[in-house]
């Protein structure tokens, strides 16, 4: 199992810590480092900053957001940021749901969220591989553009740029079941929101298509610590946020997946608390008990233990949040 270091998007600004952290965990051997976005900084700047500091280490996108660029758009930052790193991206998206695509991209969340991943990806894949030019009579996406509002002179079009390679790695960001089970037909990898060692029967039909060498890279929030209970504080900090505010309430992929997971009662109470103004309330109302299984915080010896649970499943690539040295240094030791 690899470890990579998840740095996500930033908060009021940037951080000062990103490019050292990232250059720790090159020099302890990690094999990736993850950038996000969400509606402030992008995905793809940040980690072109550290690209040009770093030499070896993996530079994924977990996620790039499919509402924020074109198919192609994205097939030509992923192509460039390949070329300048000397073939190091890994290229992670993610559909987002209705309230940040409607409300933040000011546009249509798709009526079919699976027709529109299987084409994006398509779209991406035919950049990346220039056989030829782009062509897809799509439902959302359409090479070239043949929606009534245009003017008709379209032109199917190649890459200009020879993409360094062609079989740059996809990976989606999924959460429902259909979508887990359309990203092991058409991507090289899944980036799993919250991924339980204890509950892997909950994800196994909907990886059973899922090719050798399929990458499944979930992120977790690590803390080597003394006090466990303080330490899952910045991870129901975070459920809270994603179970309650990241989305409506009547469609939230967030909390529809606690429930999946078997919290539903639990999930539905924070987001009710969220929803209400009553913030504080709902990270507390978040279960320790979820917080913890998706997540490694504790003594080192505890973390070792917990550690041996996520070998044993099908977790390829670990994608730790940590904005703690010390703790990528235990983690490294312990793997």
């Amino acid at each position: 199992m690899r470890l990579g270091l998840a740095l996500g998007y930033w908060g009021r600004g940037p951080s000062a810590d990103h490019v050292p952290l990232a250059l720790e965990a090159e020099r302890l051997g990690y094999d990736s480092v993850w950038t996000a976005e969400s509606w402030g900084s992008d995905a793809f700047t940040p980690l072109t900053w550290i690209a040009a500091r770093t030499s070896r280490i993996k530079l994924g996108t977990a996620v790039a957001q499919m509402a924020a660029r074109s198919p192609t758009t994205t097939a030509m930052h992923a192509l460039t940021l390949d070329h300048l790193s000397g073939g190091r991206v890994m290229l992670g998206l993610g559909l987002s749901g209705p309230q940040v695509v409607e409300g933040w991209y000011g546009r249509p969340f798709p009526k079919s969220p699976l027709t529109a991943t299987r084409e994006y990806v398509d779209v991406v894949r035919q950049v990346l591989r220039r056989e030829g030019p782009v062509e897809l009579d799509g439902r959302f996406h359409s090479h070239p553009y043949r929606g009534a509002d245009g003017t008709g002179l379209g032109k199917a079009l190649k890459p200009i740029t020879h993409p360094l390679r062609s079989g740059l790695p996809v990976l989606l960001g999924a959460e429902g079941p259909k979508n887990i089970a359309q990203t092991a037909r058409i991507a090289d990898g899944w980036l799993p929101l919250y991924w339980s060692p204890m509950r892997t029967a909950v994800y196994e039909a909907s990886l059973d298509a899922a090719p050798e060498g399929f990458l499944v890279a979930p992120m977790a929030r690590a803390k080597v610590c003394d006090d466990v209970a303080e330490g899952l504080l910045p991870v129901k900090a975070m459920l809270g946020f994603y179970i309650g505010g990241m989305g409506h309430a009547a469609r939230n992929f967030h909390a529809d997946l606690m429930g999946r997971m078997g919290f539903e009662e639990e999930a539905r109470r924070v987001q009710e608390l969220f929803l209400a103004g009553r913030r504080e309330e709902a990270v507390l109302a978040v279960p320790d008990a979820f917080a913890d299984e998706i997540s490694l915080i504790g003594p080192r010896e505890r973390i070792a233990e917990r550690l041996d649970l996520w070998r044993k499943g099908p977790v390829t690539d670990l994608l730790l949040l940590s904005p703690d040295p010390h703790t990528l240094r235990v983690l490294a030791d312990l793997n």
